[in-house]
Parts: structure tokens; sequence; C-alpha cells
């Protein structure tokens, strides 16, 4: 079984490091999970967004994503992973790495 990295991102910058360290961390053999939350919803709007598809198990919080005003799909965001604080609780706990953004 891979190691996991966590990536919280709270923040509306740093997308390029989020990518990039995704994308490290995948070529490394490692599984990553990454959730967005408060400010950090707002990154899905981007157009690079999209670049973290397939380098990662993609999360948004879904009161985060209706509280800044945002409605619609997103790239690699299924129903289901619109989810609650609760799924970076459990991100917390199955990773070996997390990291905040």
């Amino acid at each position: 079984m891979a190691e996991t990295l966590g990536i919280l991102v709270g923040t509306d910058k740093h997308l390029d490091y989020v990518i990039n360290l995704a994308g490290a961390a995948q070529a490394k053999g490692k599984d990553v999970e990454i959730f967005f939350s408060g400010p950090g919803v707002m990154l899905t709007q981007s157009a690079d967004f999209e670049k973290l598809v397939g380098k990662a198990k993609l999360s948004v919080c879904d009161v985060s994503f209706r509280a800044n005003g945002l409605e619609g799909d997103v790239p690699g965001v299924g129903f289901k992973d619109f989810a609650t604080q609760a799924r970076n609780a459990e991100m917390i706990t199955n990773a070996d790495r997390y990291v905040v953004f």
C-alpha cells in the first residue's frame, strides 16, 4: 500500500505549488488527497485547477463552496466529493504526511 500525502488548501493562493507538489508526490508513487476549504475553494474556478485531475483524489468543502457563491461542476470532483469537514478529518487520520496551504 502506497504512502498517502494529504493536502489541505485553505487559501486562494499557491495553486501552482499545490499542482507541483501533487505531481511530484504522484511521480514518487504516493497517493495524494486534496481537500479545498474556506477561500481555497476559489481555486476550483481557475483554468489550471484541471491540472490536478488524475494526480490526486479531490474533495471540496460544500459549505465553503456555496458560501462563496459558487455552483456547478468542478473538474475531477464528483457529487460525493463535495463534502463536509469530516472528509478533512478522515484525510488527516489516514495520511502519512499532511501539508497545509
